[in-house]
C-alpha cells in the first residue's frame, strides 16, 4: 500500500456559528397573575478551534476539507429556556503548522506541541430574552437581543516538519540511503536526481540518545528563489537545531562534471541557506563527505577534502553503503543535539 501525499500546505475556511436570538415571553398559567417575563437567552455559537495532534504527519485532511463552519446556537423559549449552544468545531494539525492570515500573510500562531490549542474563530454570543431586561420600574419589557453573528476567515497552514537534525545536499548526494541505515525510516531510493520530494524523518538512536534526523529533498542553486521547489524544501530545514552537509565526491571523478567539487557544492549551498535566512545559515553544522567506499584511496580522499580543510572545516568521510563513519557520525550528532 502506498504512502499518503505530503500536503505540507493548504488554505481552509473558517467561520464561527451564529448565536441565538433572544425571546420574548410572559408567563402565563392559571392562579398565577402578572407572572412576568420569561423570555430565555439564545444559545453561543460554536467556535473553531485548532488543535496539533502529534499522531499527524501532513495536512492531508485539511486539504480534501476546506470548509469548517461551528454550529449555530438554538433562539431562547419561553419559561427562562436558554438555547442550546452550537456544535464546536476541532481541526487536528500535525506539529509544526504555522497558521498565518490568508489575505495579510501575518504568523498568527505555530503548533508546536501536542495538544496544544488555538482558538481561530470564537462563536457568536447568544442575545438576551426578555426577562434579563426587567427592572422596578419596567416589570414588562419587552426587548429581546438577537444573536451576535459568527466571524469568518481564510487561513493559509503551512507545515515545517520538527526535527533535532537535518540532512542537506544536492538531488542524489546519499541523504535517503543514510536515513534509511540508520532509521527505520524507508524513503524511496534511487540513481537519478529528485527521487525524494517530500521530507523523511527517522528517529535514531546512538549511545543512549534518541533524536530525530529529517532527509530534506535535494537542493539546487536558485532553491533559496524557488528553483527546484526550493521554497517548500528550504522551509522544512528551519526548525531543525543541527544541520549535516552531505557532499557527493562522484560527479568530480575519473569522467565526471569537474565543474562539480566537495567545495563549490558546499559553498553553493551555504549560498542558498544564507540567501534564505540568515539565522539559518548561521546553525550548527557537520561537513560529510558521502559515498567513501567509491574512493577507497586515501591519498584521493584527502585531495578531495583538502580546499575544505584548508578553510578550517573538519571534513567526515562516510558510506551508508558500507557502513563507514556512520555510527561514529551520529554519535557525534547525539552529543551536538545533547538529547540525553
Amino acid at each position: 500500500m502506498s504512502a499518503p501525499d505530503f500536503i505540507d500546505e493548504c488554505r481552509i475556511f473558517v467561520r464561527s456559528g451564529d448565536g441565538g436570538r433572544g425571546c420574548c415571553s410572559f408567563r402565563r398559567e392559571k392562579f398565577v397573575p402578572r407572572g412576568g417575563p420569561d423570555g430565555g437567552n439564545g444559545g453561543k455559537g460554536g467556535s473553531v478551534t485548532l488543535v496539533a495532534d502529534r499522531s499527524l504527519a501532513t495536512l492531508l485532511d485539511t486539504r480534501h476539507r476546506k470548509f469548517f463552519r461551528g454550529g449555530r446556537g438554538a433562539h431562547g423559549s419561553g419559561a427562562r429556556k436558554d438555547g442550546k449552544w452550537g456544535d464546536d468545531v476541532e481541526i487536528r494539525l500535525p506539529l509544526g503548522t504555522v497558521v498565518k492570515d490568508d489575505e495579510t500573510r501575518a504568523v498568527l500562531v505555530e503548533l508546536l506541541e501536542d495538544g496544544q490549542t488555538w482558538l481561530a474563530e470564537e462563536g457568536g454570543r447568544g442575545g438576551r430574552g426578555n426577562a434579563m431586561f426587567a427592572t422596578s420600574t419596567n416589570q414588562a419589557p419587552l426587548t429581546v437581543e438577537p444573536g451576535e453573528e459568527g466571524s469568518e476567515r481564510w487561513l493559509r497552514l503551512e507545515l515545517k516538519v520538527l526535527a533535532d537534525v537535518g540532512l542537506i545536499g544536492f538531488p542524489n548526494a546519499g541523504k535517503s540511503t543514510l536515513i534509511s541505515r540508520v532509521s527505520a525510516a524507508k524513503p524511496k531510493v534511487a540513481s537519478y536526481p529528485f527521487t525524494t520530494l517530500q521530507p523523511h524523518l527517522g528517529m535514531v538512536e546512538s549511545g543512549g540518545a534518541r533524536f530525530v534526523i529529517a532527509d530534506i529533498p535535494g537542493l539546487i542553486p536558485g532553491a533559496s528563489r524557488g528553483a527546484g521547489l526550493g521554497h517548500r524544501f528550504l522551509r522544512h530545514v528551519e526548525r531543525t537545531r543541527l544541520l549535516v552537509h552531505l557532499l557527493d565526491p562522484e560527479p568530480c571523478l575519473a569522467g565526471g562534471d569537474s565543474s562539480r567539487t566537495p567545495e563549490s557544492d558546499y559553498d553553493a549551498l551555504r549560498a542558498e541557506l544564507t540567501a534564505y535566512s540568515e539565522d539559518l545559515a548561521k546553525r550548527t553544522e557537520l561537513v560529510c563527505l558521502a559515498k567513501a567506499d567509491l574512493v577507497p584511496d586515501p591519498a584521493e580522499r584527502a585531495l578531495l577534502a583538502e580546499p575544505l580543510v584548508r578553510r578550517g572545516i573538519e571534513v567526515r568521510w562516510i558510506s551508508a553503503a558500507t557502513g563507514e563513519g556512520v555510527e561514529s557520525l551520529m554519535q557525534s550528532l547525539a552529543q551536538a543535539v545533547g538529547r540525553r
